[in-house]
């Protein structure tokens, strides 16, 4: 398919004791035969209830349903899935793009198709699983043909997002090209001028590294070596907070 397959460059650093015989008891009457029941069912999610709830109080199952219902921009008009995001909840690593495109809108998953084999060819040149990281977006329903989401539509999004962050708790946040750099950082600096060093996100001051979008990868793929410098200089931050 045209995608170069990424190697890793350098090395990764990483009875019961014995029973006593048990006497006769006593004859006691057989027991009465008690028929199974089914656990109860899970408690309906109280739509109205996770409608009105603040963002920043929802636990993973609310904020999946709130986002899955969201009519905040008009973004939800042409979307067949809104993708909410996807990996391991607790990872050190949260990647971070920009918003679904077409495949990603049908599949409700971020990051498939051939940019997100390249990423996850990216992610295992540094010994990393796909499944070992957490993979979310700036907006969660695809702008039509693929364009940029607008400022209002990034704005509407964002407290999900930051709610994604909140229960992840990364110890690194790698913002995959320049609307989810921008945004992140809240900044109008081109990703070329942000990427190479090391910035901080929030008030927990998460490590936040720059680099550049698979798909641009894939366009320009001269600019490989740089996206490289990048994760290793991701992982170099991620062992100095260990």
């Amino acid at each position: 398919m045209g995608i170069q397959a990424w190697e890793r460059r350098v090395d990764l650093p990483g009875i019961r004791p014995a029973l006593e015989p048990i006497p006769d008891a006593p004859q006691a009457e057989p027991p009465q035969a008690v028929t199974a029941t089914e656990p109860p069912p899970p408690e309906p999610l109280d739509s109205e209830a996770v409608a009105e709830s603040p963002v920043a109080g929802l636990d993973w199952q609310d904020l999946d349903a709130r986002v899955a219902e969201c009519t905040l921009c008009e973004l939800h008009k042409g979307r067949t899935h809104t993708v909410f995001g996807v990996g391991a909840r607790d990872a050190d690593w949260m990647i971070i793009g920009e918003g679904p495109g077409a495949e990603e809108d049908r599949q409700g998953e971020p990051f498939v198709g051939r940019a997100g084999q390249l990423l996850n060819n990216m992610l295992r040149a540094l010994g990393l699983r796909r499944e070992a990281v957490y993979i979310a977006n700036i907006v969660k329903c695809r702008p039509p043909g693929n364009r940029d989401p607008k400022p209002e539509e990034a704005a509407a999004c964002r407290p999900y997002l930051e709610r994604q962050i909140a229960l992840v708790k990364p110890r690194l946040i790698l913002a995959v090209g320049r609307i989810a750099a921008q945004n992140l950082l809240d900044t109008d600096v081109a990703v070329g001028k942000l990427r190479g060093r090391a910035h901080r996100y929030g008030e927990a001051r998460i490590p936040l590294v720059v680099t550049y979008h698979p798909a641009y990868l894939l366009r320009s793929p001269e600019q490989k070596a740089r996206a490289w410098d990048d994760l290793c200089l991701a992982r170099a931050l991620l062992e100095e907070e260990a």
